[in-house]
């Protein structure tokens, strides 16, 4: 399981597992549990690069980012690190 810490938002981080370049479990800590459970289960057995096309740059009321843009840089690192 990948954990990455956010920054700007009220989940303090996202746990998530990858396969195959899908997202095959994702749980965030904190933050608006409705919100964040629905994401979750949206996400599930989606492609990575999908996700962060359709999420990438979305904000939360005043804040530069939210936590669907923080799920796309937990994604993006990830890329990277993978």
């Amino acid at each position: 399981m990948e954990v990455f810490k956010t920054s700007g938002v009220c989940a303090k981080e996202i746990q998530f597992k990858i396969e195959n370049n899908k997202i095959v479990d994702m749980d965030f800590v904190g933050g608006c549990d409705g919100n964040l459970k629905g994401l979750s289960q949206l996400c599930l057995n989606m492609d990575i690069d999908d996700v962060i096309e359709r999420l990438q740059g979305i904000s939360c009321g005043r804040k530069n980012t939210s936590c669907p843009d923080q799920l796309t840089k937990a994604l993006l690192k990830y890329k990277t690190t993978a």
